[in-house]
């Protein structure tokens, strides 16, 4: 069906659909006034796409997760806690996010469809159920990330801090002078908080079993519990740190070598599927064309 602009209802339609929007947003405009500005002076600067819907996560956040569970709220914050991510979203930050891909999502398959001449209501259904678990993966991802980084950058700060607790520092002043030399990363960050802990009072102990707990990567639990064993035993914590630091560079390099010997078993995949098809096309075609050229046939 055609639709033309020579009558006067469709004007009307599009000044009524014109006026919806700008009261919607109008809307939001004061809601958003109406929300205390968060001090993020401490926190990650916001993504160009995420400072873009910015203002309804904030909407959604506070009208509409107050409701929420503590239990699943405070679940998500060690969620959060254990990617990194809570230095950029707060746990009510994140479900209003979910929420609002949830509700952003079915819109765009709904103009998708429409603008195609589509009707596929079950895209539309499901939509929203995506929506809510995209920040999931996301998350998911985000996660594996921290921790391959966590993993890997680890042996250098160890090495680091041995060094320096080897010339005479004590671990505070290790961890300062490793912070200083070794490369940014996830784990220099969760430094920075355990000194940031010492200067707040917290027990070495403390400190360091509150950064096992934020990033929950095995081989930080170790070196936590090593730490807090020899301090307690009154064993020498140069030794410790430097079997650590061993410990962990002969894991990098079994890793290294484990990777390496599953590389030959992922490429059979690709091999079967793309390369050797090709391959029998190149050979055959020659082979092809002469038997057409000679009309056998």
């Amino acid at each position: 069906m055609n639709v033309t602009l020579n009558g006067p209802l469709p004007w009307l339609i599009m000044a009524l659909w014109g006026l919806s929007g700008a009261s919607f947003l109008l809307l939001v405009f004061w809601l958003n006034t109406l929300i205390e500005e968060d001090d993020r002076s401490y926190m990650d600067p916001l993504p160009p796409l995420l400072k873009l819907v910015w203002p309804f996560v904030q909407i959604i956040a506070n009208y509409g997760c107050a409701f929420l569970p503590y239990d699943f709220m405070e679940q998500t914050e060690r969620r959060l806690q254990r990617t990194g991510v809570s230095y950029l979203l707060t746990a009510e930050q994140f479900v209003a996010l979910q929420i609002f891909v949830a509700i952003l999502l079915p819109l765009i398959v709904w103009f998708c469809l429409l603008s195609l001449g589509q009707s596929f209501p079950l895209a539309i259904i499901v939509a929203p159920l995506l929506g809510f678990m995209f920040p999931n993966v996301w998350l998911s991802d985000t996660r594996k990330r921290r921790t391959i980084a966590v993993v890997r950058s680890m042996p250098i700060y160890l090495d680091f801090i041995t060094m320096c607790v080897e010339a005479g520092l004590n671990l505070s002043g290790a961890l300062g002078q490793a912070m200083e030399k070794a490369p940014p990363g996830p784990l220099r960050n969760e430094f920075a908080i355990v000194l940031r802990d010492l200067r707040a009072g917290l027990t070495r102990a403390d400190a360091l079993r509150r950064m096992s707990d934020r990033l929950d990567v095995t081989e930080v639990t170790s070196f936590v519990g090593a730490v807090v064993q020899a301090e307690r035993m009154g064993a020498s914590l140069a030794m410790v740190l430097r079997v650590q630091a061993d410990q962990r560079r002969n894991e990098r390099f079994q890793r290294a070598e484990k990777l390496a010997m599953e590389a030959p078993i992922k490429l059979v995949g690709p091999l079967i599927l793309f390369i050797f098809p090709v391959t029998f096309i190149v050979l055959a075609f020659p082979i092809v064309m002469k038997f057409m050229a000679e009309g056998t046939m």
